[in-house]
């Protein structure tokens, strides 16, 4: 009899100890920082498919967005933050915010959607913007521009997902080297990143986008690639993203694999380990 009871105690103590763990780590991933896996390439050259991060929640302050959204598709489970969090939801606005500052690499809640997204801050709440020839403009004036020769990648399937990547030099043939130009952007404010280009297209030449208050506008730095706030959310774009969906700000990759699994030790690209995000 006794050591039936100290097995069951034994059991209840285990499971009490999981059920802590998965409380502190909750509340740690809501509140502090919460890690983000790059799937897609429209953040070359700052990110690449595969590079693993933590996500800066203390940066902008909390909404509901800064609750996790638990999407186990094996099991069934599909817990959005809005089921945990909705009760914050509804006026664009955060407990303890802070505003972000332009050029930030954000992790964001697409407004329709709600898939997390991680573009750069370009347009701040009442700022024109406007792309002109490939040539990014804010409120009326150009950014600066300089040539910075070009970014080389091989031609080949990435990620879990198993996308090749586009290439300025198409058509290039599996294993070939694939090509795009690259420069380096530097915002008002003086923040400065490289951007890649692929060609001429129609996200090279728009309108005045007017961003509204309460409201920012995002691009990704692979600019010839990336479906972001150029592109209107009824087609498939981010368009305008509300302060309350701010998830947290980029800082540092921690890890990063070049593989279609994390455990292909082979492809870990150790040079890109605890690397600042900039």
């Amino acid at each position: 009899m006794a050591s039936q009871t100290k097995t069951g105690n034994s059991i209840v103590e285990t499971i009490k100890t999981i059920v802590y763990a998965l409380l502190i780590a909750g509340v740690f991933r809501t509140l502090f920082f919460q890690p983000f896996w790059i799937p897609s390439g429209s953040m070359k050259e700052t990110l690449l498919v595969g590079d693993f991060l933590f996500v800066n929640k203390m940066a902008y302050g909390y909404s509901y967005a800064s609750c996790p959204s638990i999407r186990l598709g094996a099991v069934g489970v599909n817990i959005d933050a809005k089921d945990l969090c909705g009760f914050l939801d509804g006026d664009n606005n955060r407990i303890l915010g802070r505003m972000p500052e332009r050029g930030d690499v954000v992790v964001f809640r697409h407004p329709v959607n709600g898939t997390d997204y991680i573009k750069r801050l370009i347009g701040l709440p009442g700022d024109k913007i406007q792309v002109k020839d490939g040539v990014l403009q804010i409120n009326g004036a150009a950014v600066g521009l300089m040539d910075d020769g070009e970014f080389v990648e091989t031609m080949e399937r990435q990620g879990p997902q198993g996308h090749f990547p586009r290439c300025e030099n198409d058509p290039v043939g599996q294993g070939g080297a694939c090509i795009k130009s690259r420069q380096i952007e530097t915002l008002p404010g003086g923040v400065s990143h490289a951007i890649l280009n692929i060609g001429d297209q129609g996200s090279d030449h728009t309108g005045i986008y007017h961003v509204p208050e309460g409201h920012f506008f995002f691009m990704g730095d692979n600019r010839d690639n990336s479906a972001d706030s150029r592109v209107d959310q009824s087609v498939g774009g981010v368009g305008y993203v509300p302060f309350e969906n701010l998830i947290g700000r980029a800082d540092r990759i921690m890890f990063s694999s070049a593989g279609r699994s994390m455990l292909f030790f082979w492809t870990w690209r150790g040079d890109r380990f605890f690397k600042a995000i900039h």
